[in-house]
């Protein structure tokens, strides 16, 4: 089995995209922002992929599941700060689309996961 196996999983690879689309998006702000809200967007942003990672290396699927509620958590985060950034004209109205759609399709990808997680876990305790 690859010890990395999370780098083939589409949630794990849009939350990247995601990563860099924010870091390209924090290049536009203010600077007076670097210190406060870019650096909660990058930690918020940052966690996404990294939760997805450090969930699959667990063995629990209980464990993995909770990882994946802790990244989406994360996401929620950065669209919530993204939001902001948006109403403060921080970034376009293409750009902001652009990322909502990106975070619309990690979404779906990370909450398909976990629906995949608790189905083997069902299967698991209904034996």
């Amino acid at each position: 089995m690859n010890d990395f196996y999370y780098r083939k999983l589409d949630s794990y690879n849009l939350a990247k995209q995601l990563v860099k689309t924010v870091y390209m998006l924090l290049t536009k702000f203010p600077d007076f922002e670097k210190h406060a809200l870019c650096d909660q967007m990058r930690r918020a942003a940052i966690s996404i992929p990294s939760n997805i990672a450090e969930g699959t290396g667990r063995f629990s699927l209980k464990d993995r599941i909770r990882f994946l509620d802790i990244s989406y958590g994360s996401l929620c985060e950065t669209m919530c700060q993204m939001e902001i950034a948006y109403e403060q004209n921080y970034i376009s109205d293409e750009e902001f689309s652009s990322f909502e759609l990106l975070a619309s399709r990690t979404s779906m990808t990370i909450t398909g996961l976990k629906k995949n997680y608790e189905t083997k876990l069902n299967n698991i305790t209904n034996q």
